[in-house]
């Protein structure tokens, strides 16, 4: 590597500390460089960089930054999240159009998906975008608007007025807490609104979670559970609370 692309790739990267993304336009102005420069030292330091949709981010959001939250989660209760998405996965059919949710445990479904089935895939997290762009057979919408590192994701009322334009077969819903009599939470605001709009727009809408989640109250209301034609889990979930949920519980 030159030291001309080391010089650009630490500035980029001192930048993406403080900012969290950029868009390639604004890397290339910074820089002084073209687009194209920009996207090849990108591409060979994949191991520091995301470039996805127009925007770049570090691969490690900074220390103290809202990616920490992320990097917290994304740990967390792996068996029993990707048992959850497997189970979630046999309800995508062949010609379906779907809708996956942001956050950690939504992957494993990406993961999940089988290939060459004429599915389109509509999704807002850089970390689901990544793992479905490698299918083959899969068509990938990416929204866009507004960065926010702490779920990896791009929100804002763009956003939202796309999905009111699309037409959803079945929805797969992440949350970060689930309440039998409050309903179902989030931790990030910017998530609210793109959520309703799936729930209002999907015809079928399904709750992937691991147990873990239950009797969980997180700042974020966005839906009550009445809304879910079925709930996703993995087989430790109380199944006592199959009798409260107010729709079907599958656990295997």
């Amino acid at each position: 590597m030159s030291t001309k692309s080391q010089d650009r790739i630490e500035a980029l990267t001192r930048n993406l500390e403080v900012s969290n993304v950029i868009r390639l336009k604004d890397a290339a102005d910074l820089l002084d460089v073209s687009e194209m420069t920009v996207r090849r030292d990108v591409a060979a330091c994949e191991n520091i960089f995301t470039y996805m949709g127009g925007y770049i981010t570090l691969k490690t959001p900074a220390a103290g930054g809202l990616g920490y939250i992320m990097d917290r989660e994304r740990g967390s209760h792996t068996d029993l999240k990707r048992t959850a998405c497997q189970i979630a996965a046999r309800y995508v059919k062949p010609g379906d159009t779907i809708f996956l949710d942001c956050g950690t445990t939504i992957p494993y479904l990406a993961n999940a998906l089988p290939a060459n089935r004429d599915i389109t895939v509509i999704c807002y997290s850089i970390n689901v975008a990544e793992i479905l762009c490698k299918k083959s057979g899969l068509r990938v919408i990416m929204l866009g608007g507004m960065y926010h590192a702490s779920s990896a994701s791009f929100a804002d009322s763009h956003s939202v007025n796309a999905i009111l334009n699309l037409n959803i077969n079945t929805a797969f819903m992440s949350a970060g807490g689930v309440n039998i009599s409050r309903g179902v939470s989030c931790s990030n605001p910017h998530e609210v609104d793109i959520k309703r709009a799936v729930l209002e727009t999907a015809a079928h809408k399904i709750l992937v979670v691991d147990s873990t989640k239950f009797n969980v109250l997180k700042p974020m209301l966005f839906a009550k559970l009445d809304q879910f034609d079925m709930i996703c889990t993995d087989p430790q979930c109380d199944p006592e609370l199959a009798s409260k949920t107010g729709c079907p519980l599958i656990t295997q």
